[in-house]
């Protein structure tokens, strides 16, 4: 098995596709705030267990892509310890209680 370092990499420029990917989908429903009508269509079905689900897992995402992205700060700015391996385990553990979090929230 690769190194965890190598798995952070990946998923920081997986996260970061999928964002990009994401985003025209996101300004096609903003644009959609302009007619009341649709928005309203968008917001009933946007109630749906399975787009919640997809919602978590864009918080996902984000919170690993922001993790990641700290991680390759720390790399260029900071020192290299033994202790990597840890911090890249947590950063990962704490982009997933996050989208946990939010899909809590989302059927409370």
């Amino acid at each position: 098995m690769r190194h965890g370092s190598w798995w952070a990499f990946l998923l920081h420029r997986l996260s970061g596709v999928a964002l990009a990917v994401f985003l025209p989908f996101h300004f096609f429903v903003l644009g959609l705030a302009v007619e009341r009508a649709a928005l309203n269509d968008v917001l009933d079905w946007a109630d749906n267990l399975w787009v919640k689900l997809a919602e978590a897992g864009l918080v996902v995402l984000l919170a690993l892509h922001l993790t990641g992205g700290v991680r390759v700060l720390l790399l260029e700015f900071g020192r290299w310890s033994d202790r990597q391996q840890s911090r890249i385990a947590l950063a990962g553990g704490l982009a997933l209680l996050a989208g946990f979090g939010f899909l809590a929230a989302a059927f409370a």
